[in-house]
């Protein structure tokens, strides 16, 4: 019987499982297709919120933790499994932001480098790019991961471990409960038993929490993204504009997204999103006009209010644990919110106050 059983093999799982198995705990992890991907494999990977001035508290503290981490655990995971996740530091250009001044207030509060450019500055950096109408941004610290290979990296590690087991290919059925504790769960390959149980289910979390009458508001937002085949260096860097963006990877490749789009569990991709992507990335980088789209692809994220995510123990089932409703930033806040909940479920001193992720009964009404 392992010390922990994870529900979830997204990012969140991932690194979770990683974390307790670092602390010397033995963990069986649980996801019902491949490790890494659903949403963790479906988004663009850029380490920060999109607008994060735009965010309250509770997840900017979040991230700004995390942005400090993805240097370190990109190298060590391309030395222990010789996958590169590709963590690209090439900062971003905002073009046309309304609410610069609040942009520039937040980044002085913080210590944050964010200056207003000119176009001039903005050909300078990216030739491609279209000039800004309105006010432009650039905060050179930004960074983006080529999250694929971020989890197929993290699943090669984990595989690697001897304290852990993946259970690829696995669906939950549901929790088995003796005398109302959670002691196991009925899964496609049988009964699973652990002493504690930590739930990463991401947009299928409040699914998984039916069984112990939980209601957990979390719900799946559908986004539809494009990418294109570049000559490399076509961009060097993420340029986002009305809320969308151009993710370039080192092989030419050129991420566009995305959608938002209430749609239940519905993955489907649909021309009418196709052509307003690619209305998208050629208002942003005109030169795409004159190359095909390579690839179009919808994943779900996990919505919940605020997006703020769920972290902690279940208020009547204290030894099952959630890590879920991260919405649009569940890379960008992995590593901090499984830091958190380690921390949490170890007895450890918390890497922040968890009182804001908690699941009180105020959150889950």
């Amino acid at each position: 019987m392992s010390n922990f059983l994870i529900i979830g093999g997204g990012v969140i799982g991932m690194m979770t499982a990683l974390q307790l198995a670092d602390a010397g705990q033995n963990i069986t992890l649980i996801e019902r297709g491949t490790c890494g991907k659903e949403a963790s494999w479906a988004g663009g990977g850029i380490v920060s919120p999109l607008y994060p001035w735009r965010y309250g508290e509770p997840v900017s503290q979040l991230s700004r933790w995390s942005e400090g981490v993805y240097p370190t655990l990109a190298l060590r995971l391309l030395e222990e499994t010789g996958i590169d996740p590709e963590y690209r530091q090439k900062g971003l250009l905002y073009l046309n932001v309304y609410d610069d001044e609040a942009a520039l207030h937040w980044a002085r509060q913080l210590g944050k480098p964010l200056e207003r450019v000119n176009a001039e500055f903005v050909r300078h950096k990216e030739p491609e790019a279209a000039a800004p109408q309105g006010s432009a941004l650039w905060m050179p610290t930004l960074g983006s991961v080529r999250n694929p290979r971020l989890g197929q990296a993290l699943r090669a590690r984990l595989a690697a471990m001897p304290n852990v087991t993946l259970m690829e290919h696995c669906s939950v059925q549901g929790m088995i409960q003796r005398q109302g504790r959670v002691v196991g769960v009925a899964t496609s390959r049988g009964e699973q038993w652990a002493e504690q149980f930590i739930v990463c289910g991401g947009a299928w979390t409040a699914q998984l929490l039916e069984e112990v009458n939980v209601r957990l508001p979390v719900r799946p937002v559908k986004g539809q993204m494009i990418a294109y085949q570049a000559p490399p260096g076509l961009v060097q860097r993420v340029v986002l504009k009305d809320g969308r963006y151009v993710i370039p990877r080192s092989d030419g490749l050129l991420l566009v997204g995305s959608t938002l789009e209430e749609a239940g569990f519905d993955t489907t991709t649909d021309e009418e999103a196709l052509a307003s992507l690619k209305r998208s990335a050629e208002n942003i980088i005109p030169a795409l006009a004159n190359y095909p789209v390579a690839h179009h692809w919808a994943g779900l994220r996990p919505g919940s209010p605020a997006g703020i995510p769920f972290i902690g123990a279940l208020p009547d089932h204290p030894n099952v644990f959630v890590n879920a409703g991260h919405y649009r930033n569940g890379l960008v806040l992995a590593p901090a919110s499984t830091h958190l909940l380690v921390d949490l479920v170890l007895g450890r001193k918390p890497l922040m106050d968890p009182t804001p992720y908690r699941l009180t009964a105020e959150r889950l009404a």
